[in-house]
């Protein structure tokens, strides 16, 4: 993958995981656990990818 791409999804996943903390923090009341687990399973995927590309160019 081209570096621009690989920017854009690091960027993306910080933050994916930024709303994913922001979510947690809120009170057991105001908390929505559809938007969690839909956020969490978003930030997986993108950091998924990053950790695959970053292996892909690792030069040994």
């Amino acid at each position: 993958m081209s570096t621009d791409i690989i920017t854009i999804v690091a960027i993306v996943s910080i933050v994916i995981w930024i709303a994913v903390f922001r979510e947690l923090v809120k009170s057991s009341k105001e908390k929505n656990g559809r938007k969690i687990i839909t956020l969490i399973s978003a930030g997986s995927l993108s950091t998924l990818i990053l950790t695959i590309s970053l292996f892909q160019n690792i030069q040994i």
